[in-house]
């Protein structure tokens, strides 16, 4: 006997569709297999691509061994390749990147969410929207052509601003290469990830309950307190994964960082000094390389993309472990 699911008269007097328990099951079950299907897949992609690099790069690896991942070393022309110095300039251009741009984008957010009226909010949704449709092309462009050279000024002043003082010293030194450094590009990067991290944050808050807003209000806490517990602490994840997403976007950005990092080898502790990154060297070098060459810049690929992976779950671990604390303390 078939159970069919009764619902009561809609306003206008003609029933609803009904709907028997079986068929939706069977609908259930249906969209259940097909999500699970989706994700799966994205997770074999992710193992095709990471065993296809792997398997064109297996050359260097062979060849060179450990020496790849901990070389500073890369020498063409005598088949000697190490990808530290990359990684590293990889590592500092996004850091500044992160360090410049995310308390920019979570501030833009915060204004459009809680502070600016609503004739302010739709013309700079507007800009943000045209800003993050920008080439990366141009956005390096743009800092060759316009930034480049004003850069380098401000880099000698604040290279006598800070040479009495240590560590900060070393860090904003070493200018007068016409503003291509690792600075220049870490500072292009922040431009290029401000759109994506604003408009995640954004969203993130602005799905914050309206009463968990006003009950910290009522209890007395001004705007800047109900903004860093209500607001803050309810999109705490959604803004950790906003951070993450423009984390990859530098990481793994290649035309602009090209352009404006210098394209020079080597790991050194002043910032407004050339380097280059893993995506830089692989778009300026990929079209003349062959055999064990260009093994290595495929190498290069792979390298770059176990660290995102690996900075991705670092993050999420940090995020798992903030938020079992905060659950504790309540």
């Amino acid at each position: 006997m078939t159970t069919v699911l009764e619902r009561p008269p809609a306003a206008g007097g003609t029933p609803p569709p009904r709907l028997s328990s079986r068929k939706a099951a069977v609908a259930d079950r249906g969209f259940r297999y097909l999500a699970l299907g989706c994700g799966l897949l994205v997770l074999v992609i992710l193992a095709l691509i990471a065993v296809s690099m792997v398997n064109k790069a297996w050359p260097v690896f062979t060849n060179q061994g450990a020496r790849f991942f901990f070389s500073k070393n890369w020498d063409p022309g005598n088949n000697k390749f190490g990808a530290l110095a990359f990684a590293y300039g990889t590592l500092v251009t996004s850091l500044i990147a992160i360090v410049v741009g995310v308390p920019v984008s979570i501030g833009i957010a915060l204004l459009l969410t809680e502070v600016a009226p609503q004739w302010m909010r739709t013309p700079v949704i507007y800009v943000l929207d045209l800003l993050a449709a920008v080439p990366s092309v141009v956005f390096g462009l743009w800092g060759l052509l316009v930034l480049k050279k004003p850069l380098d000024n401000r880099y000698a002043d604040f290279n006598n601003w800070f040479k009495h003082i240590p560590v900060l010293n070393t860090l904003f030194s070493g200018g007068g290469h016409q503003g291509t450094s690792l600075m220049t590009a870490g500072l292009i990067l922040a431009l290029m990830i401000t759109p994506i991290v604003t408009s995640l944050s954004r969203e993130v808050f602005a799905t914050v309950p309206a009463a968990q807003k006003e009950a910290a209000l009522a209890l007395g806490a001004t705007r800047w307190e109900m903004i860093r517990a209500s607001v803050l602490g309810y999109g705490r994840s959604g803004v950790v994964g906003a951070v993450m997403l423009g984390l990859g976007r530098a990481m793994g950005e290649t035309i602009a960082v090209a352009l404006l990092v210098g394209s020079s080898a080597q790991i050194t502790g002043h910032l407004f000094r050339p380097g280059d990154t893993m995506a830089g060297v692989i778009a300026n070098q990929f079209g003349e390389a062959s055999g064990v060459f260009r093994a290595a810049l495929i190498g290069l690929g792979v390298v770059l993309f176990a660290i995102t992976i690996l900075v991705n779950l670092g993050a999420r671990a940090v995020l798992n472990r903030s938020e079992r604390r905060l659950g504790t303390a309540l």
